[in-house]
């Protein structure tokens, strides 16, 4: 019985381990992804940006606000969607600037504040990979000990509850 409690703890460690290489390897993605956003994002806004320098000194704000007080509501509608692209572009490069600020920020950005489509995106299209990198094998490592202190820990509390709740001296069963 012992063996087969041994096993359990080794399969435990070893799955927590396979869970933690996948967070740098999904970090990684996520960046890849908001970058290529990023690129679209600019390649779209790109002309624009161009109308507002040959006719607003390069003020993309004047260039919009032109189009919405047009009198032709086909005209405000083009305006409005420029300042949506705008705006886009400017998350995407404030998001980005974030993100490749250090490997902290990285992980941080993607882990509280990600932009919400871009990880749905990468979570629907993630492809699980093992990056044997020095922060895939921390994080595997770290994750492996931290699920099998977890299950440790609690087969501890639940098991002096049952003895204090039925008043019985059994054998304290380990993972």
């Amino acid at each position: 019985m012992d063996k087969i409690v041994d096993y359990l703890r080794l399969i435990l460690f070893t799955g927590g381990v396979l869970l933690g290489v996948q967070v740098p390897a999904f970090v990684d993605q996520y960046g890849k992804s908001l970058k290529a956003h990023l690129i679209e994002s600019s390649l779209s806004l790109e002309q624009f940006e161009k109308d507002a320098k040959r006719y607003f000194d390069g003020d993309l704000d004047q260039l919009i606000s032109h189009y919405q007080s047009n009198p032709d509501p086909v005209i405000q509608d083009g305006g409005a969607s420029i300042d949506a692209i705008y705006k886009r572009n400017r998350d995407l490069k404030m998001a980005w600037a974030t993100f490749s600020k250090s490997t902290y920020s990285a992980y941080s950005q993607v882990l509280f504040t990600p932009l919400a489509d871009i990880k749905d995106e990468v979570w629907r299209h993630y492809t699980y990979t093992i990056i044997l990198n020095k922060p895939a094998i921390i994080s595997g490592l770290c994750c492996g000990f931290l699920l099998a202190l977890l299950v440790e820990a609690s087969v501890l509390i639940i098991t002096t509850l049952v003895r204090k709740l039925f008043g019985q001296r059994t054998k304290t069963p380990t993972l």
